[in-house]
């Protein structure tokens, strides 16, 4: 049994431009090789996306659920964002 597929795909030109690029720098040796690169990183991304919501969203929500005293006010969530922004601003960071 093969394990692998071929598929036929459609990139805009920007997109088949920066694949041939890949492969013409010497980056990768196909264009197969910088699709398969590309789909790792993905599912890279879409892996911690899952991650946060299951270490960080799902417990903050279970804990808001048990105590709704600790949520914070619209105009408190603000103040915190704007307290935030203008401290990276100070650091230089962005």
């Amino acid at each position: 049994m093969r394990s692998t597929q071929q598929f036929s795909i459609t990139l805009p030109n920007e997109m088949a431009d920066a694949v041939k690029a890949k492969v013409a720098g010497g980056e990768y040796a196909t264009e197969s090789e910088v699709i398969r690169e590309g789909l790792r990183a993905l599912l890279a991304k879409d892996r911690a996306v899952e991650a946060w919501l299951r270490e960080q969203v799902v417990p903050a929500a279970v804990a808001l659920d048990a105590d709704p005293s600790r949520a914070l006010t619209p105009k408190q969530v603000r103040e915190h964002l704007t307290q935030r922004r203008q401290a990276r601003a100070r650091t230089g960071k962005a």
